[in-house]
């Protein structure tokens, strides 16, 4: 176990059972109030995020996964912006409860949403452009049960269910940049970008809380 993983776990919230128990908690929020829930990483990570892809020119119907969309807001914001071909996957059934719910709210019938591990993923995942994972990849990281393993996994479906040349966004607060790297680039996604994220000064030292990147996986 790395220096990382001493640091930020093994923990319950690397545990499917954590977020069962989270996400029907926020679904019996949402259904009493309507309120969505907590918005990983806060709005400004969602803005960009899409900011990106719109820079890009990435065509409004390409293909978009969220990787453990949990109450499917930023589908939500992907919508607004015009963005048609959406997927939102979670292994959480509750979670995918929350974000179908959400989007009957919305008025988003064409979001599509399902039960999914990315650890193992289904035939029915692939051939994507853009995949996003906003604090995923972090989770499983602090799986208690062999979280080294599952995170080769990750990468392992990845390869699958992104198509040669698309693109990966990844937004950490557990990983550095260096470490991302290190994971992703060894394995065939290029390093395109780095998204400007808050910083903040700690004993005269600056860093960022937030780690967010683009890889292109390679053709």
């Amino acid at each position: 176990m790395g220096a990382r993983e001493e640091e930020f776990g093994p923990s319950a919230l690397g545990t499917k059972e954590h977020w069962d128990a989270a996400y029907e908690r926020e679904l019996k929020n949402f259904k009493e109030n309507g309120a969505p829930g907590e918005i990983w990483f806060g709005e400004e990570s969602m803005t960009r995020l899409i900011r990106w892809i719109e820079k890009q020119k990435i065509p409004l119907d390409s293909s978009v996964l969220d990787i453990g969309t949990g109450n499917g807001v930023l589908l939500v914001e992907l919508a607004k912006s015009g963005y048609t071909n959406l997927t939102g996957v979670d292994y959480s059934l509750p979670a995918v409860q929350l974000s179908k719910s959400i989007m009957e709210k919305e008025g988003l019938p064409h979001i599509k949403l399902q039960v999914e591990d990315i650890l193992n993923p289904s035939d029915a995942l692939s051939d994507f452009q853009v995949c996003i994972d906003k604090g995923t990849f972090d989770a499983i990281s602090l799986n208690p049960d062999n979280a080294a393993q599952k995170r080769k996994q990750y990468v392992n479906s990845l390869h699958r269910v992104l198509k040669p040349g698309g693109f990966f966004i990844i937004t950490s607060c557990n990983w550095t940049k260096e470490e991302l790297l290190k994971e992703f680039k060894e394995a065939g996604f290029h390093l395109l970008e780095e998204l400007p994220t808050p910083t903040f000064c700690f004993g005269g030292r600056t860093g960022n809380s937030v780690t967010a990147l683009v890889f292109q996986q390679k053709l």
